[in-house]
């Protein structure tokens, strides 16, 4: 059986791009990748927002944690080094942020089609590492999603039918809360281990090895007996 990883992300969390992709490379250096089966899961940072919306990041992070606009661009380049270091690009400026509720639908028919990290991974590149912006515009989405070989017609079925896959973001979002999430990125392996944050790929790597290591539980040998082996077979004892 497969190692199920299950990964709750919102596309606005810069840190859920770093995450994804220190994830990415753990796997790579696990001898047993090819029995892991991921799941991206739904989870809106701001489930408020109005569909359309569509703001500047930069003074929206320094309005929300009560800093200068100058130390809110300041982490936005912390942020964008650190993209740089995993070799991911990162628009350290003009991004904006906005309801991603459409997208994460857009997820859930990526994922009944077997094509989900092909939606995501366009999705991410869309919002960091383009310069357009990508928030209340239905139109960006749909070529966004055309672009990573969507049907352009199944697309714009799920963006007209507001209910399209509405259900399964919300049992995302209950599920999230109910294990106890708080934030995102936040990894749940076999629905044992919790990792939260875009962690280094180390610790990625090493709950990977303890759930593979889980599976495969260790015999006990609770009574022992006459045996035959390759040596023979051993002799009764003579009275």
């Amino acid at each position: 059986m497969a190692v199920q990883v299950e990964i709750w992300t919102d596309i606005n969390c810069p840190f859920c791009y770093l995450g994804k992709a220190r994830f990415e490379e753990a796997l790579q250096a696990f001898p047993h990748r090819d029995s892991v089966e991921v799941v991206h899961r739904s989870f809106e940072l701001d489930p408020t927002l109005p569909h359309d919306h569509s703001d500047a990041v930069v003074p929206h992070i320094a309005e929300k944690y009560g800093i200068s606009e100058e130390q809110a661009a300041a982490n936005e380049r912390g942020i964008g080094a650190q993209a740089e270091a995993m070799g991911l690009t990162y628009q350290i400026e003009g991004r904006d942020f906005g309801s991603s509720f459409d997208m994460h639908r857009l997820l859930h028919f990526a994922l009944a089609q077997g094509r989900q990290e092909a939606m995501l991974n366009a999705l991410y590149a869309a919002n960091f590492a383009e310069d357009a912006p990508l928030f209340g515009d239905a139109e960006r989405l749909v070529r966004v999603a055309v672009g990573a070989g969507f049907d352009e017609a199944g697309v714009r079925a799920v963006l007209d039918d507001s209910t399209a896959y509405a259900e399964a973001v919300r049992a995302d979002e209950a599920e999230a809360a109910a294990l106890g999430a708080r934030g995102v990125p936040f990894f749940v392996i076999d629905r044992k281990y919790g990792v939260s944050g875009a962690q280094p790929s180390e610790v990625f790597e090493q709950a990977l090895r303890q759930a593979w290591t889980d599976r495969a539980p260790v015999l006990q040998t609770v009574a022992e007996g006459d045996v035959c082996g390759p040596d023979g077979c051993a002799l009764p004892e003579r009275n």
